[in-house]
């Protein structure tokens, strides 16, 4: 089988010379390029991309470590870290981590053995103690917010985002107001409870329903808060698939939309915009292509991503 000695021996150039004709660059003489590229077309020879990306110290590859696929919000972190990756000539290797943490250790395990230049982090189960000595191998940016300084970071305030809504929502006279979230032990749910508490008082339990992530469950979900004693006047959705379930069960008992229920989606996706849904845009395309953009420069920076609230019919 041809390798890189035997392309330079018969080219009658050093080693370092086909590799640099291999990797594209400019400064190679006009002739001793020639010559390289004719003996790799003669002996039809296909270069070996590890090989290559030994000699150049990269892949140009970036790993995402993703919880789950066929969800709408990571769908669309997704959606903008490929298209940033497309811009600049990078591939994307898919990690799918269903919030392993063994998993998430094992992609990460890949950054010290180069398989990647860098991975993003989309949504995390290990702390920060654990991620954190795998920086040394490679670029780790997240997107959420971190405060340590080994880790970049493309985020948004959810904090913020969750207190506008619900304050949105009390501005319209609600008080009964039910929330529903992906993962009851997440951040990001701790974070609304606490924004919750703070616009209303003290969360009662029946209010706040978890394990939320499509249509169906939403659907279920309204099921459950209808039927309470005291029902709630207004629903916060943690995606507009689940708000699009809300409001397909309000419209079976035939509610009236925002009259007798008012609801508050997520993520400005097409179902909501289909249903008139007002939603909480937390720019997710806009995270993953910033997110992209920090592993291919390498940089610790922390990028703030601004939120918006477009308001529809149903409120």
């Amino acid at each position: 089988m041809t390798n890189i000695n035997d392309i330079a021996r018969l080219a009658g150039v050093s080693v370092s010379t086909v590799s640099r004709v291999l990797n594209n660059y400019k400064y190679v003489a006009k002739e001793k390029r020639e010559s390289v590229l004719k003996v790799i077309e003669e002996m039809n020879y296909t270069p070996n991309k590890n090989a290559i990306d030994l000699i150049r110290g990269e892949t140009r590859t970036i790993g995402v470590i993703l919880p789950y696929n066929n969800n709408p919000a990571f769908d669309q972190i997704l959606n903008g870290v490929l298209n940033k990756a497309l811009e600049n000539d990078y591939s994307i290797t898919v990690l799918p981590s269903n919030y392993s943490k063994a998993k998430e250790v094992e992609y990460l395990q890949k950054l010290k053995s180069k398989l990647y230049d860098g991975i993003i982090i989309t949504s995390r189960a290990n702390d920060w103690e654990t991620i954190i000595p795998y920086s040394d191998y490679g670029t780790i940016v997240s997107c959420e917010y971190t405060q340590h300084n080994e880790i970049g970071c493309s985020y948004m305030d959810r904090y913020s985002s969750y207190l506008e809504a619900f304050q949105l929502l009390k501005s319209k006279g609600h008080y009964a107001v039910a929330f529903t979230t992906a993962r009851l032990e997440s951040n990001s749910t701790k974070q609304m409870i606490d924004a919750y508490n703070e616009i209303f008082g003290e969360l009662r339990p029946e209010y706040h329903i978890s394990g939320c992530h499509c249509l169906e469950d939403g659907y279920k979900a309204a099921e459950q808060f209808l039927h309470l004693i005291e029902r709630p006047t207004a629903i916060y959705a943690n995606g507009d698939e689940v708000a699009g379930g809300i409001y397909l069960y309000a419209k079976s008992k035939q509610l009236k939309i925002p009259a007798d229920l008012a609801i508050i989606g997520q993520e400005n996706q097409p179902i909501g915009i289909g249903m008139g849904i007002s939603t909480v845009d937390h720019q997710l395309t806009k995270i993953g292509e910033q997110a992209c953009s920090l592993v291919i420069k390498k940089s610790k920076e922390k990028v703030k991503i601004p939120y918006r609230i477009v308001e529809r019919e149903s409120v």
